[in-house]
């Protein structure tokens, strides 16, 4: 009997540490109310037995675009320094690549998200890692919102699995993100590509996860209907959408409405159908380092807005 009583004390004693060991922190530089409102729902979580997912957008949500973003500055920093001197078919080939992307303007299109890839064609997975972490190192080192690494940090404490859903080519992005996250280069998904014999190949694999992609690739890669998603954008609305739980949008646009095009959004910004979806709306600071000449200037891609906390 005495036995029995001890292993029915120890087993409650783990059970009670084990939930005693969620404990949520508050995010600094958020306000109370969204922190209660975070604690409250991380809370209501600790029971659940089966994956818990959490999906966050890249570029603007997790860290800085101002006044750039980093997948564009990576690659025509890389033309710029590296192609420009070479006068090989390949060199010429990549830098007609970036001409037509300048021509299309739109950098948030899925063709010129398609030729973001294109252009990484030919070479190794290492290569191209090194040169989005090299960027990183040079122009965004620095960039990545506290807040956000504060909230990530809460959430593998409530046991939350974190992915990052970003439309930039995923090998570009994965080893500083990893870095910079604590988290599986796995973990890390973008725009993917056939690798054949350690070289990226032009065969891109479906779904590119851009506007209504983003979703179908939660579906495809990440194989969970997530608890938690946070973006920040017009694209990233069917991802957050996809969120059983709790959507987090951070610096939405508050002055473009939104047209017909944009389906349930038309008539709002970003801003205002969000607030009115009941999602958390947060702040970050988000600003351009004045300090740091862009490549991506030259080429004369239109910059982010800025989003001073």
């Amino acid at each position: 009997m005495k036995r029995k009583l001890l292993i029915y004390l120890l087993s409650a004693f783990c059970l009670f540490s084990g939930l005693n060991a969620q404990v949520y922190r508050p995010v600094k530089g958020w306000s109370r109310e969204i922190n209660d409102k975070l604690e409250s729902f991380l809370n209501s979580t600790i029971s659940i037995k089966e994956r818990k997912v959490a999906v966050f957008d890249g570029d603007g949500t997790t860290f800085g675009q101002v006044p750039y973003y980093l997948a564009d500055e990576a690659l025509y920093q890389y033309g710029d320094d590296v192609l420009k001197k070479r006068n090989d078919k390949s060199a010429k080939e990549k830098l007609a690549i970036l001409e037509r992307m300048v021509q299309n303007g739109d950098n948030v299109s899925k063709p010129y998200v398609e030729d973001r890839v294109h252009f990484l064609t030919g070479l190794t997975t290492e290569e191209i890692e090194a040169i989005g972490y090299s960027c990183y190192l040079n122009s965004y080192k620095g960039k990545f919102f506290p807040e956000m690494k504060e909230l990530i940090a809460n959430l593998k404490q409530y046991g939350f699995e974190v992915w990052i859903l970003t439309a930039s080519p995923e090998i570009l992005y994965q080893k500083f993100f990893a870095d910079e996250l604590g988290l599986s280069n796995i973990n890390i998904v973008g725009a993917k590509c056939v690798i054949k014999d350690g070289r990226t190949t032009d065969e891109i694999i479906p779904p590119i996860p851009q506007d209504d992609g983003k979703a179908r690739a939660i579906e495809t890669f990440i194989k969970a209907r997530p608890l938690i998603v946070g973006g920040n954008s017009r694209g990233d609305m069917d991802m957050l959408n996809e969120s059983f739980g709790l959507k987090i949008v951070v610096n939405p646009d508050e002055v473009t409405v939104r047209g017909k095009e944009d389906g349930p959004m038309n008539g709002f910004t970003v801003k205002s159908y969000w607030e009115k979806e009941g999602a958390l709306i947060v702040k970050c600071n988000d600003v351009a380092d004045t300090a740091v000449k862009f490549h991506t200037a030259d080429w004369k891609i239109r910059t982010n807005k800025a989003n001073p906390k």
